[in-house]
């Protein structure tokens, strides 16, 4: 009787431990994972950042050549303020495609809005000539640049999380625990068409 209760307790303890690693291993991956998303994603924040901070020197600089300019400058100054206010997205905002979606129309509305802020500058040849404009615009440039790269690492490490709580049967331990996607950087509407320029007015 001793004996048999004692091998009972032995396959039980067995089956938990058995059970336990199929749990507590997947679940330190998704964790990983997910820490690496918050990681790249903290990367995507601070290369938009940095060109939140160049822009007022930006538009400082060319107002200096094209004053009546305004509209432009409204423009840039008003999206710039959008973006701004949808920086320092948490982990938690990170995982609903809403806000991550605002976040990512703010951002382009942005972009839009220095693009504009570029042609104006084609305009005015002593401001192309300026040695303060041209370092800003390297600097926006590389930042361009920078966004570019940061949005792909961050897309591909969401993606590899998204696909590991997807699989079966760790969506069942993702479900569990509250592990949700990451949704994707994408394309702005109409970026595959390429902008016009008017050089004549």
């Amino acid at each position: 009787m001793k004996k048999g209760m004692l091998i009972g307790l032995g396959i039980v303890f067995i089956l938990i431990i058995m059970v336990g690693g199929c749990v507590i291993g997947p679940y330190n991956t998704m964790v990983t994972k997910d820490e690496a998303v918050k990681e790249k994603w903290s990367q995507v924040e601070n290369v938009y950042q940095r060109r939140l901070d160049l822009i007022p020197n930006l538009v400082n600089t060319v107002k200096g050549y094209a004053t009546h300019e305004k509209e432009t400058f409204t423009a840039v100054t008003e999206a710039r303020a959008k973006a701004g206010g949808t920086m320092n997205i948490s982990g938690k905002t990170l995982s609903d495609p809403a806000t991550f979606q605002k976040f990512q129309q703010a951002q382009s509305s942005l972009g839009g809005a220095l693009s504009r802020l570029m042609v104006v500058m084609e305009k005015y040849p002593e401001l192309k000539a300026n040695e303060n404009f041209l370092k800003l615009q390297d600097e926006l440039s590389g930042t361009e640049n920078r966004i570019a790269v940061e949005r792909k690492r961050f897309n591909e490490v969401a993606k590899d999380f998204n696909v590991y709580i997807r699989k079966f049967p760790k969506n069942m331990i993702a479900n569990i625990f509250g592990f949700k996607q990451r949704p994707y950087f994408t394309a702005t509407e109409g970026a595959n068409i390429a902008p016009k320029v008017d050089f004549s007015k």
